[in-house]
């Protein structure tokens, strides 16, 4: 018995993977309380898009790791459409579906030069499970940085998510906050999207801060409920991936589906 849920401690792989876990969703919770309630999802979705479009540009600068110009090229994607949304000039579902698109044609046009799309298949599920120490150092760094700007900024961030005009009135520079944000999320979703994957990195962002909206009865219980679920659906679906011999980032989701339908279902009856 003992042997069946603990015998995967005894991989270094999965070792790793587990401190992943432990690094990634709390980022992930992070964000994602605020991600839905900006109405985002799409946006950090389009986001992760990007990302083949900073590979295709790394490789093209003939880069062994495209990390930082993956980095540096969604914070400024990220800018350049949070800019055009804002404008009033089209609707923000047509920004972001346009900038979706290009990032991902414009990728794909770079990366399947010669032909040799294959080798950045990865990029699209993602694997935890080749996680090194030295990522895990990365993921640490971030997390510590990202926990500091949280525990400064929350209070202007929640307020620009409320309402940008009377975060104006409070004398917060909601136009500089705001492209704050969309900036953090930018460099966390870079540095966990070749572990997590593009095609689910927005529902394993956005699942488990919807889930806990469904039964949060306030602001800190949300946030709160958010980590915990966060944690729940990153640990169980590494487990049960596990022993199941499948991918690790769709199981989470899958997980993080289940909380979100069970609790809407409670909130239904409710």
């Amino acid at each position: 018995m003992l042997e069946a849920l603990f015998g995967w401690w005894e991989y270094d792989f999965m070792r790793r993977a587990f401190f992943a876990v432990l690094l990634i969703m709390p980022l992930f919770s992070l964000l994602g309380t605020l991600v839905v309630n900006n109405g985002m999802a799409f946006f950090s979705d389009a986001l992760g898009h990007s990302a083949l479009t900073g590979v295709g540009i790394g490789v093209l600068l003939g880069l062994a790791d495209q990390s930082l110009v993956m980095v540096a090229f969604a914070v400024v994607f990220a800018l350049l459409m949070n800019r055009i949304r804002h404008s009033r000039l089209s609707s923000t579902d047509t920004v972001i579906g346009v900038f979706s698109s290009c990032g991902v044609a414009l990728g794909l046009v770079l990366l399947s030069r010669g032909g040799g799309f294959s080798q950045y298949q990865s990029l699209l599920i993602g694997d935890i499970l080749s996680i090194s120490k030295n990522q895990l150092l990365v993921l640490a760094a971030t997390l510590v940085i990202v926990l500091l700007l949280w525990l400064l900024c929350f209070n202007r961030f929640h307020a620009v998510s409320i309402s940008p005009a009377l975060a104006r009135s409070k004398g917060i520079a909601a136009g500089w906050t705001d492209n704050l944000f969309v900036v953090v999320i930018a460099v966390v979703v870079m540095m966990a999207i070749r572990w997590v994957g593009l095609l689910i990195i927005n529902a394993m962002l956005i699942l488990p801060a919807a889930a806990a909206r469904n039964v949060a009865r306030g602001m800190r219980s949300y946030h709160l409920t958010a980590l915990i679920f966060s944690l729940f659906a990153g640990l169980t679906g590494l487990l049960l991936s596990y022993h199941n011999a499948v991918s690790t980032g769709p199981m989470i989701v899958l997980v993080a589906a289940a909380l979100f339908f069970g609790t809407f279902a409670m909130r239904e009856k409710g």
